[in-house]
């Protein structure tokens, strides 16, 4: 009994710990304070709602949106600029035609992708397949794949705010 408690409290421990190592904008703001301070009071204001403005500077941007996922350097009208690309997930599930055709797959009707055979000669040598000949793992995996998408940028010039964008999810 005292190690299912030991091994609960630390379970307890381990989610309450990264519940509260969580990456929040008044995360940001309290354990940079001289940064924050630094800001406009226009500035300051955006900050804590998470939102920026061009000509920003770019430790109001990381204090409103956090770290970038990637960032990229490029060249506009003979300037240096440099992006920050923030990244969303999306779980996604399978496709193709579907769970328990009759002989095929897995399911009800299917055989679970056992028992079909088909023997191949090929320069005298032959060769047998067994399974599903329609088997995609992608598809019959239980664990999909998670796919990351960029969903707002910023670019700077001069360490400032030149652009920004929301990209809209269309789905």
């Amino acid at each position: 009994m005292k190690t299912i408690s030991n091994t609960l409290l630390l379970g307890l421990a381990a989610i309450g710990l990264s519940l509260t190592s969580c990456e929040t904008v008044e995360n940001r703001i309290s354990e940079h304070p001289d940064v924050f301070s630094s800001l406009s009071p226009r500035d300051q204001a955006l900050v804590r709602q998470g939102q920026i403005r061009s000509g920003m500077s770019l430790n109001a941007v990381w204090l409103a949106w956090g770290a970038p996922h990637q960032k990229t350097t490029g060249e506009m009208r003979g300037n240096q600029t440099e992006t920050w690309i923030y990244l969303q997930s999306t779980t996604a599930w399978g496709y193709g035609y579907g769970w328990g055709y009759p002989g095929w797959g897995y399911g009800p009707w299917g055989n679970g992708g056992f028992g079909v055979g088909v023997i191949h000669a090929h320069h005298h040598a032959h060769f047998a397949f067994f399974g599903d000949p329609f088997y995609d793992p992608f598809y019959y995996s239980y664990i999909p794949p998670t796919i990351y998408y960029p969903y707002k940028t910023v670019t700077f010039w001069n360490g400032r705010v030149m652009s920004f964008q929301y990209l809209v999810d269309r789905y």
